[in-house]
């Protein structure tokens, strides 16, 4: 028996005795400080501070991403964790978020800023995505695709923003401790994710055939390569550290781990869900998977619409509207491609696909020759970009500004076609963001069709200048002024559980920035691009107006997959034939461009609404603007209404808008 301690024994009676006594025959005690009043405005700042710390605290990749081991010193540890998707971690992440939700909800609106009011708006949608996502949708049970990238992501995002070491080597030794406990985290989140699938095949909730096969049984023997032998390799390389053995025999033991978990998730997919593992389609799975699972529905679909996007419209309502935005872009095409044609001196068919088609394939003749010249030509069309923007004054754009075109490391061309842009973790002081372009391997088809020089002026636009680096770098650079809530992405970053609010504002403004660039200015009546370029910016307006019909009509049950497949080929490249047809496939060309677009919608049908906020976040801004001119007169500077949608944080334009308009002073 373990004895109480007497002085433990008497604290509570005793002492507690003494006290009143003193108090009762003593001079009076000084009655304790009261506790500060805090104002509303200090209110929100802990609630918003103890609320993100525990957003990050939950999802450690998306903490990763956002640099959240310098946003407070108890995440300091985050980059060496996963998330716990236990069932009883997902409770218990629920139980808080509902305290968080009735302490949102607690403060009066009309008590605060209205930058608060806003943030306050952001902080209740986050919440309410999160608890429908677990308690209606039980997302959980069939993310897999969230469950098989979400540790390679972490990984990656941890090595791109290491510490400088040395000549060619990155990484402090706590770094890549980091990196192995996150290695070694892999196997216990993986029997999570296990233990989750189970219950959806219980729950009759399973994921749709096209993951089970891509995320089920093809990604993880990538991942499991990935973190048994090319993360080894990366380290071996990178790795400067006096211990530089000890932590690559630790990263060896944890990658390989790793890599056997995945090798399990592999087979428990393989054998619950398909009779034939090798198969390619439907007819592999067993049959009560072999259905169609991906739709959304239009009740959900309208649900995210207004929660996560905070837009007031329908899912059925952009369905129907897309379609004359489609033939509208389309035609603007084809117009500007027999102006092209005829300055040119170019014979066409007759006929406006194939009119748009020759004129494209007339283009792609004036192309880099190999990987380094393309590289080279992005770097000018960048150079031209920023001179175009300072010459004509849509931005101001500090004289040390420059468009850094990096070539796309290694590990990441995988997943990366073409190009693309990772920011610098916008919670961290250092780092700086990256336009990626992907080498082709010196394939002279390839740079024909995807890097011809008409086609990079659109795609730099909107990776680089003044889409996704400006955005990025500007918005950092009044990090102090957005609410760090605003930075977060819940559920994910990007994959199936993710919220998608961030999108409208990123992918609007990158839309937004190609679409700026063709509008006259003083200085340059005809914008920036000129017609041969101006074409591509127009096939990237198409583009974006198809994926709204697309993404709708799938989730709507309005349009079946392979039916959108063919819509996508015929749409965007003007190519005739479904791409069901042998006959039709015959032509290389319609096969690749088939390809393109069963890639592209099986994203799509992953990833609910996602496909749709480039399109309607471009409109929002472009809603604003027209606003903000109404309201300005001839006050108004287009340069000012840029700088302020950027230091607005990545969220819908819908949040701030009325505040941000009613703020402004003629």
């Amino acid at each position: 028996m373990r004895l109480r301690s007497p002085v433990a024994c008497v604290s509570k009676g005793f002492l507690g005795a003494v006290a009143l006594l003193l108090a009762a025959c003593g001079p009076k005690a000084a009655a304790p400080p009261a506790a500060p009043v805090l104002s509303p405005e200090q209110q929100f700042a802990a609630l918003e501070r103890r609320y993100v710390i525990f957003v990050l605290k939950c999802y450690p990749v998306v903490s990763t991403y956002l640099g959240g081991s310098e946003f407070d010193p108890t995440l300091a540890d985050n980059d060496g964790r996963l998330r716990d998707y236990s069932a009883d971690g997902v409770k218990d992440e629920d139980a808080r978020l509902g305290e968080f939700r009735d302490q949102f909800t607690g403060l009066d609106p009309a008590a605060l800023t209205p930058r608060r009011r806003i943030d306050r708006n952001v902080a209740l949608a986050e919440i309410e995505f999160l608890l429908h996502q677990h308690q209606v949708l039980r997302h959980q049970e069939r993310a897999l695709d969230s469950y098989v990238d979400e540790p390679f992501r972490g990984v990656d995002w941890q090595i791109q923003g290491m510490t400088s070491t040395g000549s060619g080597t990155y990484g402090t030794e706590s770094e890549w401790q980091m990196v192995i406990a996150r290695a070694r985290a892999v196997p216990a989140y993986l029997a999570n994710a296990e233990a989750q699938l189970a219950a959806g095949v219980a729950a009759k909730n399973a994921p749709d055939w096209r993951m089970l096969r891509d995320h089920g049984l093809v990604a993880p023997v990538a991942d499991a390569e990935y973190f048994a032998k090319t993360l080894p390799q990366i380290a071996a390389t990178d790795i400067a550290s006096a211990h530089k053995d000890a932590l690559l025999g630790d990263l060896q033991k944890a990658g390989d781990d790793a890599a056997a978990a995945y090798r399990h998730l592999r087979k428990f997919v393989a054998d619950t869900f398909f009779d034939n593992p090798n198969g390619t389609d439907a007819t592999a799975l067993k049959p009560e998977y072999r259905a169609d699972h991906f739709a959304f529905g239009r009740t959900e679909y309208d649900w995210a619409l207004h929660n996560n996007l905070g837009l007031d419209t329908t899912a059925n309502d952009l369905f129907l509207q897309a379609a004359s935005m489609i033939l509208e872009s389309r035609e603007q095409m084809i117009a500007l491609a027999r102006e092209v044609a005829k300055s040119h001196k170019w014979h066409t068919p007759i006929d406006g696909s194939g009119i748009v088609r020759s004129v494209f394939d007339q283009l792609s003749h004036d192309a880099p020759r190999n990987d380094d010249e393309m590289l080279a030509d992005y770097r000018k069309t960048g150079e031209r970009l920023v001179a175009y923007a300072r010459a004509t004054g849509i931005f101001d754009v500090p004289s040390e500004y420059q468009l850094d075109v990096t070539v796309t490391p290694p590990p990441l061309r995988a997943g990366l076609d073409g190009a693309a842009y990772y920011p610098a973790p916008p919670f961290k002081k250092t780092g700086v963001g990256r336009f990626y372009v992907t080498p082709t391997g010196n394939d002279q088809a390839l740079l024909r069709r995807e890097h011809n020089k008409a086609a990079m002026p659109d795609l730099a636009a909107h990776e680089g200048f003044p889409g996704h680096d400006w955005h990025y770098k500007v918005m950092t650079q009044y990090r102090d002024d957005i609410s760090p809530l605003r930075w977060l992405t819940p559920g994910a970053v990007e994959d199936s559980s993710s919220m998608w609010q961030d999108s409208m504002a990123s992918e609007g403004w990158a839309l937004y920035s190609e679409a700026l660039l063709s509008e006259p200015q003083p200085s340059a009546p005809h914008g920036f691009y000129t017609p041969e370029e101006r074409l591509y910016q127009l096939r990237g307006k198409l583009y974006r107006d198809l994926r709204v019909r697309i993404d709708t009509g799938l989730h709507l049950g309005l349009m079946q997959f392979e039916e959108a497949v063919t819509l996508f080929s015929e749409t965007v490249d003007f190519i005739p034939g479904s791409c069901t047809d042998a006959r039709a496939l015959k032509n290389p060309d319609k096969r690749v461009s088939c390809d393109s677009a069963r890639r592209a919608v099986t994203r799509y049908s992953r990833w609910p609404t996602q496909a749709i906020t480039y399109r309607l976040g471009k409109d929002q801004i472009l809603a604003l603007r027209k606003r903000m001119q109404a309201k300005l007169g001839a006050t108004f500077s287009e340069k000012q209404f840029h700088l302020e949608f950027m230091k607005q944080g990545t969220i819908p334009a819908t949040y701030f808008a009325d505040e941000l308009l009613n703020g402004l002073q003629k």
